[in-house]
C-alpha cells in the first residue's frame, strides 16, 4: 500500500508540536487574534524567550505563522487550521490528519 492517507509524518510532527501545555495555550490565545511574542508571554505570565522557543516549534510544524510589523514578528495561525464546526459555536483545529475540537470557555 503506497498512499499514506493520513499524512503520517507530517500529522506526527503536529500532534508532537501540541503535545505541550505552553505550545496549546498558546494556540487558544491565537485563536483570538494575531498577536507579538512580547503580548503573548504577558498574557500566559511566561518568559518572552520561553514563548519564542515554542512558537519556533509550532511554526516548524506550520501551525502557526509569522510575518514582520517593523522590529516586531506578529505571529498568528495557520489560515486553515481554526475551523467552525458548521451550524454550531464549536471550533475545531483542523490538522488534516484529524481535529481537535477546542473546549467550550466555561464562565468564571
Amino acid at each position: 500500500m503506497d498512499q499514506d492517507t493520513f499524512q503520517a509524518q507530517s500529522c506526527a510532527d503536529q500532534l508532537k508540536a501540541l503535545s505541550e501545555p505552553l505550545r496549546l495555550r498558546i494556540v487558544d490565545v491565537l485563536r483570538h487574534g494575531e498577536m507579538t511574542v512580547g503580548d503573548i508571554a504577558e498574557f500566559l505570565e511566561a518568559e518572552v524567550v520561553t514563548v519564542s522557543h515554542h512558537l519556533g516549534i509550532l511554526k516548524h510544524a506550520h501551525l502557526v505563522t509569522v510575518r514582520r510589523e517593523g522590529r516586531f514578528m506578529v505571529y498568528s495561525l495557520r489560515k486553515d487550521l481554526l475551523e467552525q464546526a458548521s451550524g454550531r459555536a464549536k471550533q475545531f483545529l483542523n490538522l488534516g490528519c484529524c481535529r481537535i475540537e477546542v473546549p467550550e470557555t466555561k464562565p468564571e
